[in-house]
């Protein structure tokens, strides 16, 4: 069961597994274009998933990510969402992360959906994280049933290290 501001929150779509490969979504970046996961082939993903990046624990885990993955090389950082656009610009720009890339579901969540993380009451994405091999296969999945708490940091690094 997973839970948000410690209440049940139900989730829309199926949940994906290590070993599936990622649907591809398409989806507003801050700077208004529209970016698919097929823009990133080839290359090693962590997509960072956070109900608002105007929180403090969405705001620890997208710098984190970026500050510890974004300069290693064939590997990609992806922030994703359901925050307007405008907020994740305004967001970057107060951190200092010019080269982070945040993507928004707020349009359609059609992400959430296919990815399992819509929160039906809150039409917020609940936390996750996915780690993705050049080929889009998933070789480190996190859904967090507390959406409140924190990633396991450390284990999805070490899950991109190993790729």
């Amino acid at each position: 069961m997973t839970t948000f501001l410690g209440k049940p929150v139900n989730l829309v779509g199926k949940q994906l597994q290590i070993g599936d490969v990622a649907p591809d979504f398409s989806l507003r970046t801050s700077d208004l274009t529209i970016k698919s996961l097929s823009d990133f082939s080839g290359l090693k993903k962590v997509i960072s998933i956070v109900p608002s990046i105007d929180t403090g624990i969405c705001s620890t885990q997208t710098r984190t990510f970026n500050q510890e993955l974004s300069n290693m090389d064939d590997t990609v950082v992806i922030t994703v969402s359901a925050d307007l656009p405008f907020a994740q610009a305004r967001w970057c720009g107060v951190e200092g992360l010019d080269k982070a890339i945040m993507m928004s579901d707020y349009y359609d969540n059609r992400f959430g959906k296919a990815y399992g993380l819509l929160m039906e009451e809150w039409h917020l994405l609940a936390r996750a994280v996915l780690v993705l091999d050049a080929d889009n296969h998933l070789v480190y999945v996190e859904y967090l049933e507390n959406v409140n708490s924190e990633p396991d940091y450390q284990a999805a690094i070490n899950a991109v290290k190993s790729i």
